[in-house]
């Protein structure tokens, strides 16, 4: 449900809106609550699925802010480099830093690429710091909530990808053992009927086998479970179009990335020759990158990756544009908890929210790294809690730890 505020403005309840600004932020009687400064920016790189690159934001609050940045060789290294630009600055001016950062990182690719990746993580960090000193949860900076759960959609493997009876197999096992009723399953697997995949062209045999898994899948879990196809990137635009035609006949959720990220005519073209929903936007930066693909409608959903595109406030910007066009968000995300749980408190502020993804549901310690509970039956129940609501464990994290990479310092 809602939080109740009303309490912040009665006399006689425990914590009122002066406290607000004293006790309850962490700070001393004599501070103001703008009175805080960023005095520090750490990183460590944790051995997941992925590298994920954890950020933390210090103040002389004695209040730390905890991020994510999408993984990438590089990005450690460019948030040390705007450290400069941070330190001494009000936590609280999430939006002011975040252009200060695009403008300090232009020369260096603030367009997009891994500079936007990092500035994504300090951003998340700062909604978290920023909850924290507050003492509200990150989904009220970002405006309150729609709703209190977010869906979670799993992408799921198999030992052998290209087997439609596999793939079916583990798609009930998912739905029935772990209780998801939202998955993605690869389409980019060998067909045998290959000859040169660096064509991007599908022949004959290999659509229909791609066929022959979504139908495998599909019907074997029919309304117990929404299921899309990812297919990187990979094929051309009649390729992806003879594919997109050949399961309309099937409950396909939607279709993920069938042709390169790059020609946004192509991808509208893709997208208006079949009745198939399309998803693309993993691979766009910003709300700018994202412009085209909702203006023109070249896309049925779009799939911004929160850590990746931007940050927090930037994936509510992408979705309040694609709800201009009644477009629902599906958020792409390859993350440990610390980046899917904010992915949830954007999922909850925005209204046109489809699903948060999970990636990670072979990797037995994924919801180790942190102490509260994150998904639970297929959903991420968003914490009242100030700031992002989760709390990392340092133990696990330090066992994680890629090779060379030290702690947080957390004096």
């Amino acid at each position: 449900m809602a939080r109740d505020y009303a309490s912040l403005h009665d006399p006689n309840a425990e914590y009122t809106m002066r406290d607000l600004s004293s006790e309850t932020m962490g700070l001393s009687n004599s501070r103001g609550s703008r009175d805080v400064e960023i005095t520090d920016v750490q990183t460590c790189m944790v051995d997941g699925n992925f590298p994920w690159t954890l950020v933390r934001v210090y103040t002389d609050a004695g209040v730390v802010g905890t991020g994510e940045a999408y993984w990438g060789a590089g990005v450690p290294e460019l948030v040390e480099r705007m450290k400069p630009f941070v330190v001494g600055e009000n936590p609280l001016d999430i939006d002011r830093l975040f252009e200060h950062l695009v403008q300090k990182m232009s020369g260096e690719g603030a367009v997009g690429g891994v500079t936007v990746t990092a500035i994504s993580g300090i951003e998340i960090a700062l909604h978290d710091l920023a909850g924290k000193l507050l003492d509200v949860p990150a989904y009220q900076l970002l405006g309150g909530k729609y709703r209190d759960e977010v869906r979670v959609y799993c992408d799921c493997h198999t030992a052998d990808e290209a087997d439609p009876e596999a793939c079916a197999d583990e798609a009930e096992r998912v739905v029935e053992e772990l209780g998801y009723d939202a998955l993605k399953f690869d389409l980019d697997v060998p067909s045998g009927h290959e000859k040169d995949r660096a064509n991007r062209h599908l022949r004959g045999g290999e659509v229909r086998h791609k066929a022959r898994i979504v139908e495998a899948v599909t019907e074997r879990v029919k309304d117990r479970a929404d299921v899309a196809f990812d297919c990187h990137w990979t094929y051309s635009p009649n390729s992806a179009d003879r594919l997109a035609k050949a399961i309309e006949e099937f409950d396909v959720w939607w279709l993920e990335d069938p042709v390169p990220p790059e020609n946004h005519d192509v991808q509208r073209t893709v997208t208006k020759g079949t009745t198939t929903p399309i998803t693309a936007g993993e691979n766009v930066y910003r709300k700018h990158g994202h412009r085209r693909l909702l203006e023109e409608q070249a896309v049925d959903i779009v799939a911004p990756d929160m850590p990746k595109v931007g940050g927090m406030r930037e994936t509510r910007k992408i979705a309040d544009l694609a709800d201009t066009y009644y477009v629902p968000v599906a958020m792409h995300n390859v993350s440990s908890p610390v980046a899917t749980m904010a992915s949830a408190h954007v999922g909850a502020a925005i209204p046109n929210a489809l699903a948060v993804e999970y990636h990670s549901y072979e990797l037995g310690w994924w919801s180790d790294l942190v102490e509260e509970a994150v998904i639970e039956d297929g959903r991420i129940e968003v914490p009242e809690r100030p700031g992002l609501g989760i709390t990392l464990d340092m133990d696990v994290v330090a066992d994680h730890l890629v090779d060379g990479e030290e702690l947080f310092d957390e004096a």
